[in-house]
């Protein structure tokens, strides 16, 4: 048995996904834009995670653009029968690295074969609609239109699940009321909690929470007692950061990103960190 299992699993949709998985990111090169430095590291960090046992990875086309979906492709195709791949639709890359909104419908349609194509497969697992709101925080707006538009592409049959991205509780309920959501990805750590209600609420209507940006925004105060705790429990201050998310609520999935196989195997030991429950509270005295 993988020690990821200690973690506990999720559905997604009709998935069982183990809590912790990986965020294909940082296999492009640097910002996200063009190929990676080390295109056999790359393959072999996927690699290395299936064979741990992480069945729940996510990506976007526009990462690179083009370049995580292609090294997944080939690092894994065929695919493992367990696995989960999720992707997400919204946005295009400027020539500059540039992240430009493309929520149109025929945007959306686009980016829905261009995944298609460039992951090898005829359906797509899951597909967030990223927001572009400010960039790290949801914004409030109607999201019908661009919605509607992949609940009509999941009907056609080339998506089996729709989630958010960057989105509001409203935007989550306004999707809800056109196709279920299984998944919503925003912002959240140890001291960005912005959506802790938001967690709770989801987690009381069985859907998952994604967060992204694990250690994004901490001051140096808070790293340096974050680094305490840490040291305390021999790991690493990541380690802790998603052990305490892993802990926060059972509909919580994570998804860090790496590239490099020695970061992923620390990453995903932090499935195995118990946090007490003294350590906890001073970790959220944070």
């Amino acid at each position: 048995m993988s020690s990821l299992s200690k973690a506990g699993t999720y559905t997604l949709g009709d998935r069982a996904v183990n809590r912790m998985g990986y965020g294909a990111m940082q296999l492009a090169g640097p910002q996200v834009f063009g190929p990676p430095k080390d295109h056999a590291g790359a393959l072999a960090v996927l690699r290395e995670a299936i064979a741990t046992g992480v069945n729940h990875i996510d990506t976007s086309d526009f990462y690179g653009p083009h370049v995580t979906n292609r090294i997944i492709r080939e690092a894994l195709a065929p695919y493992p029968q367990d696995l989960t791949i999720v992707t997400k639709v919204g946005a295009v890359r400027g020539d500059d690295a540039s992240w430009l909104p493309a929520l149109e419908p025929r945007q959306l349609e686009q980016a829905v074969h261009d995944n298609l194509r460039n992951l090898g497969v005829d359906v797509l697992d899951v597909v967030n609609l990223r927001l572009m709101g400010d960039i790290h925080a949801p914004t409030e707006g109607s999201i019908e239109a661009q919605f509607a538009t992949l609940a009509a592409l999941r009907d056609k049959g080339l998506i089996r699940h729709l989630g958010l991205s960057n989105a509001t509780l409203t935007q989550v309920k306004e999707a809800q009321a056109i196709a279920p959501v299984v998944c919503v990805q925003n912002q959240y750590n140890l001291v960005q909690r912005a959506d802790d209600a938001m967690i709770d609420a989801l987690n009381g209507m069985g859907i998952a929470y994604v967060p992204f940006f694990p250690l994004g925004g901490f001051s140096p105060l808070q790293s340096d007692a974050l680094n305490a705790v840490a040291a305390k429990l021999g790991a690493t201050p990541m380690q802790v950061a998603l052990a305490w998310l892993l802990q926060r609520s059972p509909n919580i999935l994570l998804i860090p990103g790496t590239s490099s196989v020695g970061h992923l195997r620390e990453n995903l030991a932090a499935a195995d960190l118990v946090l007490p429950a003294d350590v906890r509270a001073e970790l959220e005295a944070i």
